[in-house]
């Protein structure tokens, strides 16, 4: 049996452009790199003694090129006989049958890659300064956050430095222009802009120890909901002791008392991610309300310390909605797991089989070797991760993150003759984790192995 390797000349770069893909799943992709490529047998029984079978020239269109015959026998080409040194043009899709031998003939399917797109046009925008800088600070903006209606922009240690100091105002007034705002949250758009300008003139920085003091004022990780102190237009009604109570009251400690607090019209309420329901912003408390891996409010952890349910005028949140996965059941391999590829996601679960472990026993142990430091956590895609453990509340979907970062270490370390046998014969892709086609190719997602570290592209490490 042989198998096709290329002959590259005329080198333009690294890009693949086109590749033969072989119809029988003992050969491998053959890679054109070049805009001329002769196509070359390897004998096994000779590494030395090569045959031609065709040569490659890739037409300027980019999605097709001109196949010669360069051996002694004919070949199929789309059902179409060529004769030794006959050439024809192929396309996306063209089937060719090298070798004369239909018996021992190899059939290869022709792809055409398209190049990635690149945007060519570049829109510059110039920005002065002076238009982004915080009013309270005077300095370019770190962290900004936007409040709202008037939408001003500041810092988010300043601004959450201003909101301190009107707790005990009836409502907060805009530092810049005094209009009541009621509403404040971090502008990411914003946030790119304010790197841009400070790596544009790096006169503009603060000195370090200035960022780490406004970063350890800063307490708006989302949106906060501010009562303005303006009264509601909506009717009242009375109960039996003639005491008013609100119809659209923000939360539940609006209009109760819980654990000796209730919400008064300074109080600044936090909205759920989850639930859309509202809860009094209480960083003090001990009790968590925003996920530490993405940085959003929810009401779960909060109103289950509480001992409050919810109901139709004020929805709340299970206790599983935020909690530490030490405390939850994994019961199933996240959909997220090795880049949502299920072929490696299959084989994860027959390696628990393999070493005689659940899939609960196998993240509670990687979780204790995150918690030791005995594991990178460069892949981790968490806000604050160096800071999580197994006792920090996380939502569900960081949750889903964090198990898919441990499964792709219990996957790397995991010693090789503990794989299924299918999985022992696949070769590593040349962009493992990082790979792309595995996305939109299932035959490549299933033939090579990515759950490895990339060697090419930009994903390296």
């Amino acid at each position: 049996m042989e198998r096709g390797e290329s002959s590259e000349s005329k080198s333009c770069d690294d890009d693949i452009w086109a590749k033969l893909a072989p119809l029988s799943s003992r050969c491998s992709d053959i890679e054109l790199r070049s805009d001329e490529i002769v196509i070359c047998s390897e004998v096994k029984s000779s590494s030395v003694v090569k045959q031609e079978w065709c040569k490659i020239t890739r037409n300027k269109d980019q999605v097709s090129a001109i196949l010669q015959n360069k051996s002694s026998s004919a070949m199929l080409v789309d059902e179409k006989v060529i004769e030794d040194d006959d050439t024809t043009i192929i396309r996306c899709g063209s089937e060719i049958i090298l070798g004369s031998d239909t018996e021992d003939s190899m059939t290869y399917r022709f792809r055409v890659i398209p190049p990635e797109k690149s945007c060519s046009t570049q829109l510059k925008i110039l920005l002065d300064p002076e238009h982004a800088k915080c009013s309270i600070c005077l300095n370019v903006w770190h962290d900004v956050v936007t409040v709202a209606p008037c939408l001003h922009n500041f810092c988010n240690g300043c601004f959450s430095e201003w909101l301190r100091r009107c707790e005990k105002h009836p409502k907060v007034l805009c530092p810049q222009c005094r209009a009541a705002v009621e509403f404040v949250g971090r502008n990411h758009f914003l946030h790119g802009i304010e790197e841009d300008i400070l790596q544009s003139d790096s006169s503009l920085r603060r000195p370090n120890e200035e960022i780490a003091l406004l970063e350890s004022y800063a307490s708006i990780k989302s949106p906060l909901v501010i009562n303005s102190g303006r009264k509601s237009r909506r009717k009242r009604i009375r109960s039996s002791t003639d005491e008013e109570i609100r119809l659209d009251s923000a939360c539940p400690q609006c209009v109760n008392e819980y654990a000796g607090f209730q919400c008064n019209q300074s109080t600044i309420h936090l909205q759920c991610h989850s639930c859309g329901g509202m809860m009094p912003s209480r960083p003090n408390n001990g009790v968590p309300q925003h996920c530490l891996g993405c940085d959003r409010a929810f009401c779960g952890a909060y109103w289950h310390a509480l001992g409050v349910t919810g109901s139709n005028d004020h929805p709340v949140c299970t206790g599983e909605t935020l909690k530490p996965i030490s405390e939850r059941t994994i019961i199933r391999i996240p959909f997220l797991a090795h880049e949502k590829n299920r072929h490696e996601q299959y084989i994860t679960e027959n390696c628990f089989s393999q070493v005689g472990k659940s899939l609960q026993d196998v993240i509670s142990e990687f979780v204790t070797k995150m918690n030791n430091r005995q594991i990178d956590r460069t892949r981790l895609q968490l806000n604050h991760s160096e800071m999580i453990t197994a006792q920090t509340h996380v939502c569900n979907e960081c949750c889903d993150k964090l198990v898919s970062f441990l499964l792709y270490w219990f996957r790397i370390t995991l010693p090789k003759h503990l794989l299924p046998p299918g999985a022992l014969e696949r070769e590593n892709c040349w962009y493992g984790y990082a790979c792309r086609t595995q996305h939109h190719n299932e035959e490549h997602a299933r033939k090579r192995n990515h759950v490895c570290r990339p060697t090419r592209g930009s994903h390296m490490l």
